[in-house]
């Protein structure tokens, strides 16, 4: 059973969701450098605009001028928890001011605000996928170690400011996509010199490494920031788990499926949830050629920069086996081997309820940290009926059959905090720029070619969804 201050509600990110890029003082972020894209063709990156192209983050949802309306249906849906991000190039335009925007302090302030009025409790990425552009070309992102005081400058910055409006923070958005050639753009923004598709870069595992631990420093910074002058925060780490499996029980092919938990969903984890990397690291830097500069005082901050709770996002599960086995699949940032057992969704992604079962019981087996499912949803086409409805029996079958396994994992004995599905309100696919793949319980009028009214509608889901909440998860 879930906990009676369970916190449902939904997530979405600044970049994919606000829009307003230049308005009131905001810098361009490496987000709005990306153009628009398909399942069949790549995002690009531009070091400038190329008016050619459609940088779809420009507006996006157009949040930034219709927050008082999506709150309000947050709201009517019972939300407990809102999941958003704060762009970083709004306060800070190009990263390495010493002063921050006030006007992008200002937005903020109305949003959490506009939360406590209805009595929704935010819960903010300090780091999702937003870094200001000027940071990723004249810097290379996290590359630098200089960009871990930049970053902490900004968390200074807003945890002062919002200290009595805002209780739970996560510090990286899904920090392991930091080891995949995407993570080279969107994660560890190291775009200096590049420009073509976001899956195109192809920077050196050393290179990577090296930046994803300069994340590291600087989230364990900002947890003992946190404890140290704001004790009434919890700070979380966040990552994306792909439950994987063995395609079959070749022992070899088990061996393969424990080495992808320990690099792919351990790795991150137990440096942030543990406080020091783990034994196999050793083993994985030798494989990929990779010595890390590390200091002192590095080690020192991640051992005591220990976060709170652990958030994840749970999309889909992959087998991994020898080469040539079996059919490959894509999905969230990453692929792996088809699962017969399994359907997909209309992108390819493979739809499995009972690995969230598995992940949590996993994590929580490992950790013994509250948990937390921060994205969970279904990208789908939707269609609108002549009279404006929107039946999405599919995204409710998903969702709910989510939720039940969520529920079997608390009776298992797992601490689940929450859990906010992805895109609650329709807005802009991170991987591949469209409007039509769509996750919310909220329709917003927007499409690929960049038309639309950003008229809000409910879909049939919505009011699923303010039933689950109403009844505390009790009625699917």
């Amino acid at each position: 059973m879930f906990k009676e201050d369970f916190l449902w509600g939904g997530a979405t990110a600044a970049n994919q969701f606000e829009g307003a890029w230049n308005v009131d003082g905001k810098g361009p972020s490496i987000p709005d450098m990306c153009t628009n894209g398909s399942r069949e063709h790549s995002k690009l990156f531009t070091q400038t605009i190329n008016p050619e192209y459609l940088y779809p983050s420009h507006e996006a949802s157009d949040f930034y001028h219709h927050y008082k309306e999506d709150i309000a249906l947050l709201a009517e849906m019972g939300y407990r928890c809102f999941r958003m991000s704060i762009n970083w190039s709004r306060i800070f335009p190009t990263g390495m001011e010493k002063t921050p925007n006030e006007n992008g302090l200002a937005f903020y302030d109305k949003v959490f605000d506009e939360c406590r009025k209805y009595g929704i409790e935010p819960l903010v990425t300090l780091s999702h996928y937003e870094m200001p552009l000027a940071l990723g070309v004249e810097k290379d992102g996290w590359l630098s170690r200089e960009t871990i005081d930049c970053f902490m400058r900004y968390v200074e910055t807003v945890f002062e400011r919002y200290r009595d409006k805002v209780r739970y923070w996560i510090t990286f958005n899904e920090i392991n996509a930091g080891q995949m050639p995407i993570g080279d753009i969107i994660s560890t923004g190291m775009v200096k010199g590049y420009e073509g598709p976001i899956d195109g870069i192809r920077r050196t595992e050393q290179e990577r490494y090296q930046a994803l631990h300069h994340q590291f420093v600087a989230s364990a910074r900002t947890v003992r920031l946190a404890h140290r002058k704001y004790p009434q925060f919890r700070v979380g780490n966040m990552l994306t788990f792909i439950a994987c499996y063995p395609i079959n029980c070749d022992p070899d092919n088990i061996l393969l499926a424990n080495r992808y938990m320990q690099n792919m969903n351990w790795y991150c984890s137990d440096v942030q949830v543990k406080g020091a990397y783990p034994y196999y690291a050793t083993a994985m830097w030798r494989d990929k050629n990779v010595i890390l500069n590390v200091t002192s005082k590095d080690i020192e901050d991640i051992e005591k920069g220990t976060v709170d709770f652990m958030t994840f996002s749970y999309y889909m599960s992959i087998c991994v086996g020898k080469d040539g086995e079996k059919d490959k699949v894509s999905g969230n940032l990453t692929g792996g081997f088809k699962n017969p057992y399994l359907t997909a969704s209309d992108w390819g992604w493979q739809i499995d309820p009972v690995g969230i079962r598995y992940a949590l019981n996993a994590a929580y087996d490992r950790y013994h940290v509250p948990l937390m499912i921060v994205e969970n949803g279904l990208g789908a086409f939707d269609k609108v009926e002549a009279d404006g409805s929107i039946h999405d029996t599919y995204r409710i079958d998903y969702m709910r059959k989510h939720i039940e396994q969520m529920k079997l994992a608390t009776e298992d004995g797992v601490d689940l905090m929450g859990y906010t599905n992805w895109g609650c309100i329709d807005l802009v696919s991170l991987t591949t720029g469209e409007m039509r793949k769509r996750y919310g319980q909220v329709f917003v009028d927007k499409y690929d070619d960049g038309t639309g009214t950003m008229e809000r509608r409910r879909k049939d889901s919505f009011f699923w969804y303010r039933n689950v909440i109403r009844t505390n998860g009790m009625e699917l």
